[in-house]
């Protein structure tokens, strides 16, 4: 006998980021056709009995095959990242494609969409990473590329690919005048470089040391700095990977005078602290990250500011390096925090972990889960077939 479905899932509760509900889920041509009860038989038949039936994860921050300001490669292709991807329930990620200083905008995505094309499993867009506005044709080709579907760029206010000032704020004329959206890495970079500086001097050069080589104040400062340039032009702005209690209050109050900032955080500065670098030897270098963890009350706090909605989106920041001379030790044995690659991987981890902390734990529950960790992010970054678990909706489904 023909079917009518090529797979339905049966007997799930369905969750989205309004509400769940029992009911089966019909699939055909890629594309979520049906949704009800008692459907016709599919070519697949999937039993949910007893199970979640969510959509599929979207990333919307992930470091794929890039190098590091530091020169260092990350640990994953294409293919080894997003296939991990989709292990943890990840459907969908957008990573950087990432200029070098000189290199026109139009090569960087070129490269970059090369490099997907090589092996990515998953669905998958780029953020435009900027570090140089003056390589050739920057405001051309970042114009042809935003009308043609790149609707973000990232830039960073620290390390040796960040933007000054003025240049920041060309980019943010340019994105408001195109119509894209303006993701800051945010923190200061003389308070760094001071405080790192410092603690080379004195000898504190342990992996335990890297948090204090990023103050807090760091990156509050570059927080209500970014706050402000995107008052002025009215241009939106992503905050990324916040971690500070204060830079919450800062995005508060930008709010309240009706600034269009969003912001987002990551699960290492809501599950770990500053305490997990200090490791014996060079083991904490394996949880080194920048901005750094911080502390139990900014994780509270970071907590309370998922639930109230103020930070939109927990993405995973997979910045993944191997843990050898071609990583995280390529200085050496004894390498101070100063010269070892910041990052963690998180693609695959990103959604189990918090799938334990919100839904098996029931902090926020799984249609907060749901929308912080797919819905959100769909809707922010555009992808408007991602997210959600409706008639017409790509077939994007994960069973817990």
């Amino acid at each position: 006998m023909e079917t009518f479905y090529d797979m339905v899932i049966r007997g799930g509760q369905i969750v989205t980021a309004q509400g769940s509900y029992a009911a089966d889920l019909a699939i055909g041509g890629g594309k979520i056709v049906a949704i009800g009860s008692e459907l016709r038989k599919g070519a697949q038949e999937i039993d949910a009995s007893g199970r979640l039936v969510m959509p599929g994860g979207v990333d919307p921050h992930a470091h794929i095959e890039q190098l590091s300001g530091m020169g260092v490669m990350n640990a994953d292709t294409f293919e080894t990242a997003t296939r991990s991807a989709a292990m943890g329930g990840t459907t969908s990620v957008i990573s950087f494609a990432a200029q070098q200083k000189g290199q026109p905008l139009s090569e960087v995505v070129s490269d970059y969409a090369a490099r997907a094309a090589r092996g990515a499993m998953i669905d998958h867009a780029f953020h435009l990473s900027v570090s140089d506005i003056t390589a050739p044709g920057f405001d051309t080709d970042l114009a042809r590329l935003i009308g043609e579907g790149h609707r973000s760029i990232k830039i960073f206010t620290t390390y040796n690919i960040k933007l000054g000032d003025r240049e920041i704020l060309h980019v943010l004329a340019r994105a408001r005048l195109h119509g894209a959206l303006v993701c800051v890495h945010a923190e200061n970079d003389g308070l760094i470089g001071w405080a790192k500086d410092a603690l080379i001097a004195a000898g504190r050069t342990a992996p335990k040391h890297h948090a204090l080589s990023h103050p807090r104040l760091a990156e509050i400062e570059a927080v209500a700095r970014m706050c402000r340039f995107s008052e002025f032009f009215g241009q939106p702005v992503m905050l990324f990977h916040i971690s500070a209690t204060e830079s919450l209050d800062v995005i508060r109050a930008a709010r309240a005078r009706g600034v269009p900032v969003r912001a987002e955080t990551c699960p290492h500065y809501l599950l770990m602290t500053a305490d997990v670098l200090d490791q014996p030897g060079l083991e904490g270098a394996k949880w080194m990250c920048s901005p750094p963890q911080r502390a139990d009350a900014d994780q509270d706090a970071l907590w309370a500011a998922l639930e109230a909605r103020e930070l939109e989106i927990i993405s995973s920041d997979h910045a993944p390096y191997r843990y050898d001379e071609s990583g995280k030790l390529s200085a050496g044995p004894d390498a101070g925090f100063h010269e070892i690659a910041n990052g963690l991987p998180g693609l695959e981890t990103r959604l189990p972990l918090l799938f334990d902390a919100m839904v098996s734990r029931g902090r926020l529950g799984p249609e907060a889960f749901v929308r912080l960790t797919s819905t959100a992010p769909a809707q922010l970054y555009g992808l408007d077939s991602k997210g959600r678990l409706e008639v017409g909706a790509d077939a994007d489904a994960v069973i817990w």
